[in-house]
């Protein structure tokens, strides 16, 4: 058993606006955050707020969130037996850990990548084997045969595509291919199939998805979120989606109605009309295309991204820390990175609306190469 005088594995949040804001001294209002990789802008869905819901709010939401469900069954090509909506996709990646990892256990994780798999990992009991991406030559590809390697000897394998925070993007071909791979390998060796965790977060930006694989690999458990695309972070509203035999052990674990009745609604009519996620992502490709071309003019080096985010190297950690000690003073929050990470020379930024981008372009100018 682990010991209980050891603190558990935590994810550290960033720094609130009205901390920041005190802390620079500077207007609320003047505090851009681009260290959250959340939308720009929230979507116009007032008319739901603005009418009643069904049960109203003093009762409990429906155990089967059916009408959630068929929105986001319509929407991702799935049957509804194959979806559990979850309170955003966090909780479905702690419910995936409770369901699947024991004292002992093995996760694989391909990273960098975001720091939450190995969290709900540990927190198990269970150790967390990071197996290093390609380098950005390969476009931070995922190291297929060292992952099936480490694997061999894992239950679940955690994969972030697009990957957060490097911004690219995994063929979905490579991934059959690790797959069938690991599939044929459990076959060899006469074990359980791993379990293996497909975090589709920024999927949208990308028009592709790795769910159709789930026929072959049964074991695949693909999340999606309407944090990213659809704007809707302060809803927290995701689904883990897999066959139901696969389910069936990860909805043992769900607190009843952890989706609340108001999210729910937001994330159904958000999933019924398609065309405010396709304009906000319309909207960020072309500021993130914006983005890259002025930062790179400044003599700053972004690497290709597919997500709302991109990220930036420098010479040196100390050169990425001034960087973001200059954007700070001007209330312009970067994601940093900690010493000891692969990404301590690397500054992540969320890509905004215009007006906000064209404060940091203007301080990239005065802060220079």
């Amino acid at each position: 058993m682990s010991d209980p005088r050891i603190s558990p594995a935590t994810y550290v949040w960033e720094p609130t606006t009205d901390f920041l804001a005190a802390k620079y001294g500077l207007p609320r209002e003047a505090i851009v955050r681009f260290d959250v990789n959340t939308s720009p802008l929230a979507p116009d869905l007032a008319d739901i707020l603005e009418s009643g819901f069904e049960p109203p709010l003093n009762e409990y939401p429906p155990s089967d969130y059916a009408p959630l469900v068929d929105a986001a069954a319509t929407t991702y090509g799935v049957r509804p037996d194959e979806l559990l909506p979850t309170a955003g996709a966090d909780e479905a990646l702690d419910l995936i850990a409770r369901a699947s990892l024991r004292q002992g256990s093995v996760a694989v994780v391909a990273g960098p990548t975001y720091a939450m798999y190995g969290i709900v990992t540990e927190q198990r009991g269970a150790s967390a084997v990071q197996v290093p991406r390609l380098g950005p030559e390969a476009d931070f590809g995922l190291d297929v045969d060292s992952l099936a390697a480490a694997a061999r000897r894992a239950q679940l394998v955690w994969l972030c595509e697009p990957n957060n925070p490097t911004g690219a993007s995994e063929p979905p071909e490579r991934i059959g291919r690790l797959l069938a791979v690991l599939e044929s390998q459990a076959i060899q060796d006469g074990r359980e199939l791993p379990l293996v965790v497909v975090d589709e977060a920024y999927a949208e930006f990308t028009q592709r998805t790795v769910l159709p694989l789930r026929r072959d690999y049964c074991r695949l458990v693909v999340v999606r979120t309407m944090s990213k695309a659809y704007a809707l972070a302060g809803a927290r509203v995701g689904f883990a989606v897999a066959t139901p035999e696969t389910l069936t052990p990860i909805l043992a674990y769900r607190a009843p109605a952890s989706v609340g009745t108001v999210s729910a609604a937001l994330a159904e009519a958000a999933l019924r009309r398609p065309e405010i996620a396709a304009a906000n992502v319309g909207r960020i490709a072309a500021q993130r295309s914006r983005l890259i071309a002025e930062l790179t003019a400044v003599g700053w080096q972004p690497y290709p991204s597919v997500a709302n985010f991109i990220l930036l190297r420098f010479r040196s950690p100390a050169e990425a820390a001034s960087v973001a000690d200059s954007l700070l003073v001007r209330g312009l929050v970067p994601r940093s990175f900690a010493p000891e990470h692969p990404f301590a020379d690397c500054l992540r930024l969320t890509v905004r609306a215009a007006a906000e981008n064209d404060r940091l372009i203007e301080a990239a100018q005065g802060i220079g190469a």
